[in-house]
Formats: C-alpha cells, structure tokens, sequence
C-alpha cells in the first residue's frame, strides 16, 4: 500500500473516531456522569478500545473471523457499562437493557456460526484484511456503527430522570417484539434452507423471504425503531440525536453493507437465472408485502 492510500485510511479512522465521540458527547447531555464525563461518551471509548483492540490480533494474523463477534461484544460491553454505572435501573432502563442483551446475543451467537460454517472468512476483508490501515478504518466504523445505533438505548439506560411506563413504552416494546421476531424467523428460515442438500446452489425464495428480499434487515430496523419509541418520554435538548438510531440501521443496511453488497452477490450468482429475475422483479426489496399469485 503506497503512503497516500495509507495516510488517506487513517485519515478516515481519526474522522469517524471524532464522528462518533462527538456524536456520544453531545447525546449524552442528559446522561448521568462517569467522572468528568457522561455516561454515553464513555460507552462510546469503549466501543472504540474493544475494537481498537481486537484489530491488533486480527491484523498481525491477517483473519477477520472474529469481526462480528467483536462487534457483538462492544454492544454487551457498552450496555454492561451503562447498566453498572447507572444502577440500580428503573423498569425501563431494565426491560431495554435486557432487549438489547437477548439481540445481540441471538445475532452474535448466530454470525459467529455462520462465519465458522464458511470456513472462518468474510468475502467483505478479503481484500483489506492484509492492508493494516484499510482494516483498521472497518474496525474503527464497526465501533461508530455500535455507537450510533444503541444510541437511544444508552440514553434510556443513562438517563438522570425516569418517566412512568406509558404508550410509548408499550407501543415501542411491541414493534421491538415484532421485528426481533421476524429477523429470528427469517435467519433461522435462511439457515434451515441452506443445510438442506437440495438447495445447493439455489436462492431462497419461501417463507418471509417471499414476502420480502431482506426480511432480516427489515426485522432489525423494525426492532431499533421499538426502542427508539421507548426512548421518546427521555428525550430533549441534544438526547434527541438518538434518533439517528434506526435511520443509520436502515441507511447502513441499505446503502452501504447490507443490501447493496449482498444483491451484487446475489447478481453475480443468479443474475440470468430467470426464477432469480422474477422473484427480485416481483418481491420487494425491504419492507414485507404477500406474494403474489
């Protein structure tokens, strides 16, 4: 890697490193302090250190195996340090601490299987894994993406005052229950798909996925717009930055690691297969709709 593309990698790293501790300052205006700091910027260094220091192993050894369990630990870790500085929690606080633990959990524990059952490789690093900065930019943007979507989450866990559990709690708790589900279903569907024989080599096309080309996603949008929901009685002055919460999940997974790179594969794959060109001309992309027919 020449010394430009290098400078220009940790060009990228310091900018999202003063995104997301910026972004972390400013949300947690009504948080309760940890030092001379708030609660939610210090969840935010944590984000950053857990990355910063799974990237030195994964770097010397050139793997990026354990990149998503990373990613599921810095949520665990910054909720626990939420949750612990913050205690003892109100029935609020609790109830989305837990959502957030029983999430990342499920997806964490469902990645980590799922990267051993390709043979321990992410086709995403292939090429940036032997690039130390290039790497190290995905690390850094692993820790602003965990910032920024448990953002209302750390809000609620942070908050210096409560609110009586009212209609937004229990509306929110519901759209999160629902979109928990669907992304449990429809992964679970895709996993069941995949093991049988007979479908080496084909796409899914049942169950939620005919409903929907990414019902996975449009699950874990749904369930991040739950707790921001559950969140809104907290909110004022800068707190109100976490609604950036499920607008950066739907952005990220729609524009930019999410659905664009897997319908480039997908195309690659099945693009002049004519059950492929049907199934995307007739089943919507994100948001759930019946087959037709």
């Amino acid at each position: 890697m020449t010394f430009k593309g290098a400078a220009k990698s940790l060009t990228v790293v310091v900018f999202a490193t003063i995104l997301g501790a910026g972004f972390a300052y400013l949300a947690g205006a009504n948080s309760v302090s940890m030092g001379v700091h708030s609660a939610v910027f210090v969840c935010a260094m944590v984000a950053f250190a857990v990355n910063w220091l799974a990237f030195i192993p994964s770097a010397l050894a050139q793997k990026d195996t354990y990149y998503d369990t990373v990613g599921a630990l810095s949520y665990l870790s910054v909720i626990a340090v939420a949750a612990y500085n913050s205690a003892p929690l109100d029935a609020r606080a609790m109830v989305v601490a837990a959502m957030v633990g029983i999430w990342t959990i499920r997806l964490g524990s469902f990645l980590f299987t799922r990267i051993h059952a390709a043979g321990g490789a992410d086709e995403r690093f292939e090429k940036i894994k032997v690039n130390p900065p290039r790497f190290l930019v995905a690390w850094t943007l692993q820790a602003v993406w965990v910032i920024f979507t448990a953002s209302a989450a750390l809000v609620i866990i942070t908050a210096q005052e409560s609110a009586p559990l009212g209609l937004f709690f229990w509306v929110g708790a519901a759209i999160w229950v629902i979109g928990f589900g669907l992304e449990v279903v429809a992964d679970n569907q895709k996993r069941q798909f995949k093991k049988d024989p007979a479908n080496k080599g084909k796409f899914i096309q049942s169950g939620l996925w005919a409903w929907s080309q990414h019902p996975n996603y449009f699950g874990e949008i749904t369930l991040w717009t739950g707790i921001l929901v559950i969140a809104m009685p907290l909110l004022s002055g800068w707190s109100w930055l976490a609604v950036i919460s499920p607008i950066f999940v739907f952005l990220l997974l729609t524009r930019v690691s999410g659905i664009n790179l897997l319908d480039g594969i997908a195309k690659e794959r099945w693009g002049d297969d004519p059950d492929y060109q049907n199934y995307r001309k007739n089943t919507p992309k994100l948001f759930p709709r019946p087959p037709k027919g």
